[in-house]
């Protein structure tokens, strides 16, 4: 049996965090406000989206430094699950905001209130710039990283947000129609919504041990079987170790092995390059005979 342990050079993530969140303090105070002062429900919607996503920061952020905890003997792999945690309770933060920006839309509906349009304008205005810039320090690592994606969409989702009351302060504007701001508000939860469903549909997932959205389980299987002297794979896993860290455990019969080492040491180098797997335990059979699968495994 052999482990093979590569890595990527990890990327530092903790002035994004500390400038993003800073930023978006101080602009949520000023969009709360002028909310308020001016009776804009979309406003304070925004407000209270832009609060939940710096909780999600603040998540994001401890979770990856967990992450990076020691491994102990009760804990074998540390505390890298952590991150797929932080992700999924960012989710449900994110809907239970959804909750209740619909129950006060619902009551501005009833009892509309005038708002001023150019106001609006103003603050949203800010907030495209402010939430634009928090999202592009995170755009780098998006595509890597479930928990730095999480942080990404939600400051991408904030910046269209606020977008869109730009846009509705300028109808009201020209057309006085006062129900345009509650019904951004319905629109900014919808959008909520859709951007956090498959986050929250990725994260629990893996934190059931599911395969990793961007890996084929197919196209490992094949891999595994193409190569040389490889006659059987059986029991093979692949798991989330972290939102980064992928790992993979398999048999695979070889009735005339030349070269473990060599061969594991290859095989390890080709599962990483190929499909982002840096963990792997591969256990070589030399008999031609599978005794059976313990595991449940359908592979």
């Amino acid at each position: 049996m052999e482990n093979g342990h590569t890595h990527e050079p990890e990327i530092n993530y903790n002035k994004a965090f500390t400038w993003g969140i800073a930023l978006n303090v101080i602009y949520i105070v000023i969009e709360a406000s002028f909310g308020y002062l001016i009776h804009s429900m979309s406003l304070i919607a925004d407000a209270g989206h832009n609060l939940s996503d710096v909780l999600g920061l603040l998540l994001a952020w401890g979770a990856g430094y967990i992450a990076k905890s020691i491994a102990t003997n009760t804990r074998t792999y540390g505390l890298r699950k952590s991150t797929v945690l932080a992700t999924m309770f960012n989710s449900l933060l994110l809907l239970i905001v959804v909750g209740g920006i619909l129950i006060e839309t619902i009551r501005k509906f009833m009892h509309p209130q005038p708002v001023a349009g150019n106001m609006m304008m103003l603050i949203a205005g800010i907030g495209v710039i402010v939430n634009g810039l928090t999202a592009f320090l995170f755009i780098k690592g998006k595509d890597r990283d479930l928990n730095i994606k999480g942080a990404f969409l939600h400051m991408a989702a904030d910046a269209g947000v606020s977008l869109g009351v730009v846009i509705g302060g300028l109808i009201i504007i020209f057309t006085g129609w006062m129900w345009i701001d509650p019904l951004i508000s319905i629109l900014i939860g919808i959008v909520i919504t859709i951007s956090t469903w498959g986050l929250l549909k990725q994260s629990v997932l893996l934190s059931l041990d599911a395969v990793p959205d961007n890996i084929n389980t197919d196209n490992v299987l094949n891999y595994l079987k193409s190569l040389p002297g490889v006659t059987n794979v059986h029991d093979l896993h692949i798991w989330a170790m972290s939102t980064t860290e992928y790992a993979l455990t398999v048999h695979l019969n070889i009735p005339d092995p030349e070269s473990n080492d060599k061969f594991l040491a290859k095989t390890a180098e080709g599962l990483e390059s190929k499909f982002g797997i840096s963990h792997t335990t591969i256990q070589i059979e030399n008999d031609r005979v599978h005794f059976g699968n313990n595991h449940n495994c359908p592979i």
